[in-house]
Protein backbone atom coordinates (compact mmCIF):
# COMPACT_ATOMS: atom_id res chain seq x y z
CA UNK A 1 0.00 0.00 0.00
CA UNK A 2 2.70 2.49 0.96
CA UNK A 3 4.62 1.72 -2.24
CA UNK A 4 1.48 2.46 -4.22
CA UNK A 5 1.00 5.76 -2.35
CA UNK A 6 4.61 6.82 -2.96
CA UNK A 7 4.33 5.88 -6.63
CA UNK A 8 1.07 7.81 -6.99
CA UNK A 9 1.96 11.14 -5.42
CA UNK A 10 4.81 12.80 -3.57
CA UNK A 11 2.30 15.05 -1.81
CA UNK A 12 0.30 12.09 -0.50
CA UNK A 13 3.47 10.46 0.80
CA UNK A 14 4.60 13.61 2.62
CA UNK A 15 1.13 14.21 4.08
CA UNK A 16 1.07 10.65 5.42
CA UNK A 17 4.51 11.22 6.93
CA UNK A 18 3.41 14.47 8.58
CA UNK A 19 0.24 12.96 10.06
CA UNK A 20 1.91 9.85 11.46
CA UNK A 21 4.87 11.81 12.83
CA UNK A 22 2.49 14.07 14.75
CA UNK A 23 0.63 10.98 15.98
CA UNK A 24 3.87 9.40 17.15
CA UNK A 25 4.92 12.53 19.04
CA UNK A 26 1.49 12.78 20.71
CA UNK A 27 1.77 9.16 21.89
CA UNK A 28 5.29 9.76 23.21
CA UNK A 29 4.07 12.94 24.88
CA UNK A 30 1.34 10.94 26.63
CA UNK A 31 3.91 8.41 27.87
CA UNK A 32 6.18 11.19 29.16
CA UNK A 33 3.36 13.01 31.00
CA UNK A 34 2.07 9.81 32.63
CA UNK A 35 5.64 8.85 33.59
CA UNK A 36 6.34 12.25 35.14
CA UNK A 37 3.12 11.99 37.15
CA UNK A 38 4.27 8.59 38.44
CA UNK A 39 7.66 10.02 39.41
CA UNK A 40 6.00 12.92 41.26
CA UNK A 41 3.96 10.34 43.17
CA UNK A 42 7.19 8.67 44.31
CA UNK A 43 7.41 5.75 41.86
CA UNK A 44 11.05 6.10 40.86
CA UNK A 45 12.66 3.05 42.46
CA UNK A 46 13.95 1.72 39.12
CA UNK A 47 15.57 5.10 38.38
CA UNK A 48 17.82 5.00 41.42
CA UNK A 49 21.47 4.51 40.37
CA UNK A 50 21.87 1.38 42.51
CA UNK A 51 19.03 -0.26 40.56
CA UNK A 52 19.36 1.32 37.12
CA UNK A 53 23.05 0.44 36.80
CA UNK A 54 22.87 -3.00 38.37
CA UNK A 55 24.09 -5.71 35.98
CA UNK A 56 23.37 -9.42 36.20
CA UNK A 57 26.79 -9.86 34.60
CA UNK A 58 29.61 -7.50 33.73
CA UNK A 59 29.10 -6.28 30.14
CA UNK A 60 31.93 -6.68 27.68
CA UNK A 61 33.16 -3.87 25.46
CA UNK A 62 31.63 -5.65 22.48
CA UNK A 63 28.20 -5.77 24.15
CA UNK A 64 28.41 -2.05 24.96
CA UNK A 65 29.30 -1.38 21.31
CA UNK A 66 26.30 -3.44 20.19
CA UNK A 67 24.08 -1.46 22.55
CA UNK A 68 25.25 1.76 20.89
CA UNK A 69 24.68 0.19 17.47
CA UNK A 70 21.11 -0.86 18.28
CA UNK A 71 20.22 2.42 19.96
CA UNK A 72 21.52 4.36 16.95
CA UNK A 73 18.67 2.88 14.90
CA UNK A 74 16.30 5.34 16.58
CA UNK A 75 18.42 8.31 15.45
CA UNK A 76 19.13 7.29 11.84
CA UNK A 77 16.75 9.92 10.46
CA UNK A 78 19.47 12.59 10.48
CA UNK A 79 21.15 10.86 7.53
CA UNK A 80 18.00 10.21 5.52
CA UNK A 81 17.37 13.94 5.25
CA UNK A 82 20.26 14.11 2.80
CA UNK A 83 18.51 11.74 0.37
CA UNK A 84 15.74 14.24 -0.36
CA UNK A 85 17.87 17.37 -0.63
CA UNK A 86 16.58 18.11 -4.15
CA UNK A 87 13.01 18.22 -2.83
CA UNK A 88 13.80 20.51 0.11
CA UNK A 89 13.15 24.26 -0.22
CA UNK A 90 16.43 26.18 0.19
CA UNK A 91 18.43 23.08 1.25
CA UNK A 92 21.61 25.04 2.06
CA UNK A 93 19.74 26.77 4.87
CA UNK A 94 16.99 24.32 5.80
CA UNK A 95 18.95 21.04 5.74
CA UNK A 96 21.44 21.98 8.51
CA UNK A 97 18.62 23.66 10.41
CA UNK A 98 16.50 20.50 10.26
CA UNK A 99 19.40 18.38 11.57
CA UNK A 100 20.28 20.85 14.34
CA UNK A 101 16.67 20.94 15.53
CA UNK A 102 15.70 17.29 15.06
CA UNK A 103 18.64 15.54 16.76
CA UNK A 104 18.34 17.38 20.13
CA UNK A 105 14.54 17.08 19.95
CA UNK A 106 14.61 13.33 19.26
CA UNK A 107 17.26 12.81 21.95
CA UNK A 108 15.18 14.72 24.51
CA UNK A 109 11.92 12.91 23.63
CA UNK A 110 13.46 9.43 23.64
CA UNK A 111 15.38 10.06 26.87
CA UNK A 112 12.27 11.33 28.64
CA UNK A 113 10.27 8.38 27.26
CA UNK A 114 12.74 5.87 28.69
CA UNK A 115 12.72 7.67 32.04
CA UNK A 116 8.92 7.42 31.98
CA UNK A 117 9.11 3.68 31.29
CA UNK A 118 11.27 3.17 34.37
CA UNK A 119 8.67 4.89 36.54
CA UNK A 120 6.50 1.79 36.32
CA UNK A 121 8.69 -0.99 34.89
CA UNK A 122 11.85 -2.68 36.09
CA UNK A 123 14.80 -3.30 33.73
CA UNK A 124 13.82 -7.00 33.66
CA UNK A 125 10.27 -6.12 32.55
CA UNK A 126 11.64 -3.85 29.83
CA UNK A 127 13.84 -6.61 28.47
CA UNK A 128 11.04 -9.19 28.61
CA UNK A 129 8.49 -6.99 26.80
CA UNK A 130 8.02 -7.34 23.04
CA UNK A 131 6.44 -3.87 22.88
CA UNK A 132 7.43 -1.68 25.81
CA UNK A 133 4.90 1.06 25.06
CA UNK A 134 2.07 -1.50 25.01
CA UNK A 135 3.16 -2.98 28.35
CA UNK A 136 3.42 0.54 29.80
CA UNK A 137 -0.11 1.33 28.64
CA UNK A 138 -1.52 -1.88 30.08
CA UNK A 139 -0.04 -1.05 33.49
CA UNK A 140 -0.99 2.63 33.74
CA UNK A 141 -3.63 3.69 31.22
CA UNK A 142 -6.43 1.37 32.30
CA UNK A 143 -9.36 1.44 29.86
CA UNK A 144 -7.33 3.69 27.55
CA UNK A 145 -4.56 1.11 27.15
CA UNK A 146 -5.78 0.49 23.57
CA UNK A 147 -4.17 3.80 22.61
CA UNK A 148 -0.65 2.37 22.83
CA UNK A 149 -0.99 -0.61 20.40
CA UNK A 150 -2.60 1.69 17.84
CA UNK A 151 0.15 4.28 18.36
CA UNK A 152 2.87 1.65 17.91
CA UNK A 153 1.23 0.44 14.69
CA UNK A 154 0.90 4.00 13.37
CA UNK A 155 4.51 4.75 14.30
CA UNK A 156 5.69 1.69 12.40
CA UNK A 157 3.49 2.66 9.44
CA UNK A 158 4.98 6.15 9.33
CA UNK A 159 8.52 4.83 9.74
CA UNK A 160 8.16 2.48 6.77
CA UNK A 161 6.73 5.31 4.68
CA UNK A 162 9.73 7.48 5.54
CA UNK A 163 12.18 4.73 4.60
CA UNK A 164 10.43 4.12 1.28
CA UNK A 165 10.33 7.82 0.46
CA UNK A 166 14.02 8.46 1.21
CA UNK A 167 15.64 5.16 0.17
CA UNK A 168 14.01 5.24 -3.26
CA UNK A 169 15.58 8.67 -3.82
CA UNK A 170 18.97 7.19 -2.93
CA UNK A 171 18.57 4.50 -5.60
CA UNK A 172 17.27 7.09 -8.07
CA UNK A 173 20.23 9.41 -7.47
CA UNK A 174 22.74 6.55 -7.66
CA UNK A 175 21.32 5.39 -10.98
CA UNK A 176 21.38 8.92 -12.36
CA UNK A 177 25.06 9.21 -11.46
CA UNK A 178 25.82 5.86 -13.10
CA UNK A 179 26.41 3.83 -9.92
CA UNK A 180 23.28 1.68 -10.38
CA UNK A 181 21.43 0.42 -13.48
CA UNK A 182 20.03 3.42 -15.34
CA UNK A 183 16.51 2.00 -15.32
CA UNK A 184 16.27 2.97 -11.64
CA UNK A 185 16.57 6.62 -12.69
CA UNK A 186 13.24 6.46 -14.55
CA UNK A 187 10.33 8.50 -13.18
CA UNK A 188 6.62 8.53 -13.87
CA UNK A 189 5.90 11.08 -16.60
CA UNK A 190 2.78 12.48 -14.90
CA UNK A 191 3.41 11.98 -11.17
CA UNK A 192 7.19 12.56 -11.24
CA UNK A 193 7.78 9.66 -8.84
CA UNK A 194 10.70 7.17 -9.15
CA UNK A 195 8.56 4.04 -9.64
CA UNK A 196 11.39 1.56 -10.50
CA UNK A 197 13.40 2.64 -7.45
CA UNK A 198 10.31 2.37 -5.22
CA UNK A 199 9.53 -1.11 -6.54
CA UNK A 200 13.12 -2.19 -5.90
CA UNK A 201 12.94 -0.92 -2.29
CA UNK A 202 9.61 -2.68 -1.78
CA UNK A 203 10.90 -6.02 -3.12
CA UNK A 204 14.15 -5.78 -1.13
CA UNK A 205 12.19 -5.01 2.06
CA UNK A 206 9.90 -8.02 1.60
CA UNK A 207 12.84 -10.35 0.92
CA UNK A 208 14.78 -9.15 3.97
CA UNK A 209 11.71 -9.48 6.21
CA UNK A 210 11.41 -13.12 5.17
CA UNK A 211 14.94 -14.10 6.18
CA UNK A 212 15.25 -12.90 9.77
CA UNK A 213 13.61 -11.71 12.97
CA UNK A 214 13.35 -8.10 14.07
CA UNK A 215 16.26 -8.04 16.54
CA UNK A 216 18.72 -9.35 13.95
CA UNK A 217 17.31 -7.10 11.23
CA UNK A 218 17.96 -4.03 13.39
CA UNK A 219 21.55 -5.22 13.87
CA UNK A 220 21.89 -5.78 10.11
CA UNK A 221 20.54 -2.34 9.25
CA UNK A 222 22.53 -0.54 11.96
CA UNK A 223 25.78 -2.25 10.96
CA UNK A 224 25.22 -1.55 7.25
CA UNK A 225 24.27 2.07 7.96
CA UNK A 226 27.34 2.72 10.08
CA UNK A 227 29.58 0.99 7.56
CA UNK A 228 28.17 3.25 4.85
CA UNK A 229 28.49 6.34 7.06
CA UNK A 230 32.14 5.56 7.80
CA UNK A 231 33.04 5.05 4.15
CA UNK A 232 31.23 8.28 3.27
CA UNK A 233 33.07 10.26 5.95
CA UNK A 234 36.39 8.77 4.82
CA UNK A 235 35.58 9.87 1.27
CA UNK A 236 34.76 13.37 2.54
CA UNK A 237 38.16 13.62 4.27
CA UNK A 238 39.91 12.30 1.17
CA UNK A 239 38.25 14.88 -1.09
CA UNK A 240 38.89 17.68 1.41
CA UNK A 241 42.61 16.90 1.17
CA UNK A 242 42.94 16.01 -2.52
CA UNK A 243 40.45 18.54 -3.91
CA UNK A 244 40.35 21.44 -1.48
CA UNK A 245 38.93 23.85 -4.07
CA UNK A 246 35.74 21.94 -4.84
CA UNK A 247 32.59 24.00 -4.18
CA UNK A 248 31.14 23.05 -0.79
CA UNK A 249 27.78 24.70 -0.01
CA UNK A 250 27.75 23.17 3.49
CA UNK A 251 31.15 22.99 5.20
CA UNK A 252 32.04 21.89 8.73
CA UNK A 253 35.17 21.89 10.86
CA UNK A 254 37.47 18.92 10.16
CA UNK A 255 37.40 17.93 13.83
CA UNK A 256 33.77 16.77 13.49
CA UNK A 257 34.26 14.15 10.72
CA UNK A 258 37.58 12.96 12.23
CA UNK A 259 35.96 12.43 15.65
CA UNK A 260 33.05 10.62 14.05
CA UNK A 261 35.40 8.38 12.04
CA UNK A 262 37.32 7.35 15.18
CA UNK A 263 34.08 6.57 17.01
CA UNK A 264 32.80 4.66 13.96
CA UNK A 265 35.94 2.50 13.73
CA UNK A 266 35.84 1.56 17.44
CA UNK A 267 32.10 0.85 17.34
CA UNK A 268 32.18 -1.38 14.26
CA UNK A 269 35.31 -3.29 15.27
CA UNK A 270 33.95 -4.21 18.70
CA UNK A 271 30.50 -4.99 17.28
CA UNK A 272 32.02 -7.30 14.70
CA UNK A 273 34.07 -8.96 17.43
CA UNK A 274 31.05 -9.41 19.70
CA UNK A 275 28.54 -10.59 17.05
CA UNK A 276 30.57 -11.82 14.06
CA UNK A 277 27.70 -13.82 12.57
CA UNK A 278 25.09 -11.02 12.66
CA UNK A 279 27.47 -8.28 11.55
CA UNK A 280 29.03 -10.59 8.96
CA UNK A 281 25.60 -11.30 7.46
CA UNK A 282 24.95 -7.56 7.36
CA UNK A 283 28.16 -7.15 5.36
CA UNK A 284 27.13 -10.00 3.03
CA UNK A 285 23.76 -8.31 2.42
CA UNK A 286 25.60 -5.12 1.52
CA UNK A 287 27.98 -6.96 -0.82
CA UNK A 288 25.07 -8.45 -2.81
CA UNK A 289 25.04 -5.13 -4.65
CA UNK A 290 28.49 -5.83 -6.13
CA UNK A 291 27.27 -8.38 -8.76
CA UNK A 292 24.49 -5.98 -9.77
CA UNK A 293 27.05 -3.21 -10.27
CA UNK A 294 29.47 -5.45 -12.17
CA UNK A 295 26.80 -6.83 -14.53
CA UNK A 296 24.64 -3.74 -14.88
CA UNK A 297 27.26 -0.97 -14.91
CA UNK A 298 30.84 -2.20 -15.16
CA UNK A 299 30.24 -4.77 -17.91
CA UNK A 300 30.03 -2.49 -20.92
CA UNK A 301 30.22 -5.14 -23.67
CA UNK A 302 27.60 -7.57 -22.34
CA UNK A 303 25.42 -9.44 -24.86
CA UNK A 304 22.52 -7.46 -26.23
CA UNK A 305 20.00 -10.12 -25.19
CA UNK A 306 20.78 -9.55 -21.50
CA UNK A 307 20.03 -5.84 -21.74
CA UNK A 308 16.93 -6.56 -23.83
CA UNK A 309 15.49 -9.15 -21.44
CA UNK A 310 16.13 -7.02 -18.37
CA UNK A 311 14.84 -3.89 -20.08
CA UNK A 312 11.64 -5.56 -21.31
CA UNK A 313 10.97 -7.14 -17.92
CA UNK A 314 11.39 -3.87 -16.09
CA UNK A 315 9.47 -1.85 -18.66
CA UNK A 316 6.51 -4.24 -18.52
CA UNK A 317 6.50 -4.16 -14.71
CA UNK A 318 6.79 -0.38 -14.52
CA UNK A 319 4.20 0.14 -17.28
CA UNK A 320 1.67 -2.11 -15.58
CA UNK A 321 2.23 -0.45 -12.22
CA UNK A 322 2.13 3.00 -13.76
CA UNK A 323 -1.13 2.14 -15.53
CA UNK A 324 -2.54 0.90 -12.21
CA UNK A 325 -1.90 4.18 -10.39
CA UNK A 326 -2.89 6.47 -13.27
Amino acid sequence: FLTWVNCSSVRWATRIQDVFTVGKLLALGLIIVVGLVQICRGYYHALQPSVAFEFSQDPSVGQIALAFLQASFAYSGWNFLNYVTEEVVEPRKNLPRAIYISIPLVTLVYTMTNIAYFSSMSPQELLASNAVAVTFGEKLLGIFSWVMPISVALSTFGGINGYLFTSSRLCFSGAREGHLPYLLAMIHLKNCTPIPALLLCCIATIVILCIGETHNLINYVSFINYLSYGVTIAGLLYLRKKRPNLPRPIKVNMLIPISYLVFWAVLLCFSLYSEPMVCGLGMVIMLTGVPVYLVGIKWKNKPIWISRVVGELVCVTVFQFGHLIS
